[in-house]
């Protein structure tokens, strides 16, 4: 099996894209948590619905060629999908939570501190990262419809 060129090309946009929504997200949850006061299982949904629109606008705009011309359905799976997202997210973080812990001080480097909860938003980010590859990919391809309601139901 090859990669095409288009199909390596996307997916470099995808990971560039996902490693600058990623920055925005964690940048958003260390404000929200550490310099405002916030819990982080209420943080972390804030944070990564900034992320999220910022994605939409990076996938369509640039990591899926095509990807502008889609419909109202394609967009409302694309929102489907992020919302399924934000559960997964949510959930990991407080699975790892409650396993890990969040408050550990894991290092301080050049007077920033790296607490437990942040590695727990890496490990959370990098399992949802493949929930949206594959299916933002599917809808905004149109290779992922919802089925159409039959006449009479």
């Amino acid at each position: 099996m090859t990669v095409s060129k288009t199909g390596l090309k996307e997916t470099l946009r995808f990971v560039i894209t996902g490693a600058v929504c990623f920055a925005v997200e964690f940048v958003c949850l260390v404000l929200l948590r550490d310099k405002i006061g916030l819990d982080t299982l209420i943080a972390t949904p804030i944070a990564f619905l900034v992320s999220v629109a910022v994605n939409y606008l990076l996938c369509v705009r640039w990591v899926f060629t095509g990807a502008k011309e889609q419909n109202a359905a394609a967009k409302a799976g694309f929102l489907i999908t992020s919302v399924m997202g934000l559960l997964l997210n949510e959930l990991f973080m407080l699975i790892f939570r409650f396993l890990l812990g969040e408050d550990a001080v894991l290092l301080t480097v050049f007077g920033f501190t790296v607490t437990m909860y942040m590695l727990n938003k890496t490990l959370s980010t990098l399992l949802v990262m493949i929930w949206n590859f594959f299916t933002k990919r599917a809808i905004l391809r149109g290779k992922l419809r919802f089925p159409k309601k039959k006449q009479g139901d």
